[in-house]
């Protein structure tokens, strides 16, 4: 059995067995995420290592404890990556940490989300036993694809040991245009982009800037940048790397930040604060000092829904509160696989 792994196994054991509350903890990169972490610290970051990466198969397998920075140097030097820009918030992000998270950067509304990448994932359930779901091919899935499951479940149904993700070829090309507007006026632009056959790969609009990103061929980015009406970047690539980690100066603010998902084409919101604006209009940070349920009203009546993501009351209800239908899968999904309950407890919801 790899190093660490006989370690992190007896340990869930034991914990099980005197039903004591565990975190689940990679690089601690996420602490802020989500309701205050509960429980007795159990760190994966001593199961590190990839354990499979071939570049022609574009799959690459990795311990859950494993540096994303690792991962990313091994990739960069095939000239390969994983598409869906994970951020790195800080260098202690590992791959275990990025898939429970669920988190995407922006280039996830035109290449996917973490779910898209994930092929398989084994992970010890809270019955201290070792579950392996998917596999290292694009099909390899019967019944239900619980691996993809595991994403963005915050370690409340087990803990993640290894990870196997689809890759994608870097592109030949990249260019970051900008320009002055605001910021109706650049969802409706992102809107009218979207309609046409544009290498997009990032589209934001913050302190009334938009820049968008175009990624692809010499050729297909040329064309692009010329039936664009906007001059190059020369820091784009520096901007989605700060934007990803979350330095850039908007969000250096000490007003809760709310994270938004919405139509990309829906209005901006009627709620005071200030707007970030990313994924092409479907993604929107929000600094605001207002109301929770203002917040999530106006998100909702524009069909979408909001998150605490930083600051603020981490006691209460982070995520979008969940239907009684819904409430009722995910306790029966947390009995299936933690009966105990001793996985990262009331980190998602209180009731589970």
């Amino acid at each position: 059995m790899p190093e660490g792994l006989t370690e992190i196994q007896e340990a869930v054991a034991q914990a099980a067995a005197t039903n004591t509350p565990l975190c689940i903890r990679g690089g601690g990169s996420k602490d802020f995420y989500g309701r205050e972490p509960r429980g007795q610290v159990l760190a994966t970051t001593s199961h590190t290592g990839i354990v499979a990466y071939e570049p022609s198969e574009l799959v690459i397998t990795a311990r859950a404890g494993t540096p994303l920075r690792q991962i990313s140097a091994q990739l960069d030097a095939a000239g390969q990556m994983l598409g869906f820009e994970p951020p790195q918030f800080d260098d202690n992000a590992t791959i275990g940490g990025i898939v429970a998270s669920g988190l995407s950067g922006s280039r996830r509304p035109y290449s996917g989300s973490v779910r898209d990448f994930v092929l398989g994932v084994q992970c010890i359930n809270g019955r201290a036993e070792f579950l392996s779901f998917g596999g290292q091919v694009m099909k390899n899935v019967a019944g239900y694809d619980v691996s993809r499951l595991m994403t963005g479940a915050l370690g409340t149904l087990g803990l993640i040991t290894e990870v196997s993700m689809k890759v994608l070829p870097a592109p030949a090309q990249e260019m970051t245009l900008r320009c002055s507007v605001s910021a109706d006026r650049a969802i409706k632009l992102f809107t009218e982009w979207a309609r046409q056959p544009l290498p997009v790969s990032g589209a934001s609009h913050v302190d009334g800037v938009l820049r968008v990103r175009l990624s692809g061929t010499e050729v297909g980015v040329a064309a692009a940048r010329a039936a664009l009406a906007a001059e190059e970047d020369p820091g784009g690539d520096d901007f989605w790397r700060r934007l990803g980690a979350q330095s850039i100066a908007f969000f250096n603010d000490s007003r809760p930040i709310w994270r938004l998902s919405v139509p990309s084409a829906a209005p901006a919101l009627d709620v005071d604060g200030d707007l970030l604006i990313d994924w092409g209009g479907a993604l929107r940070w929000l600094k605001t000092d207002a109301d929770v349920e203002q917040i999530r009203d106006a998100a909702t009546r524009c069909g979408g829904h909001a998150t605490l993501f930083r600051g603020g009351d981490r006691r209460g209800a982070v995520f979008q509160p969940l239907s009684p239908v819904l409430l009722n899968w995910h306790q029966n999904l947390k009995q299936a696989f933690d009966p105990g309950g001793i996985f990262n407890p009331g980190r998602m919801y209180p009731e589970i």
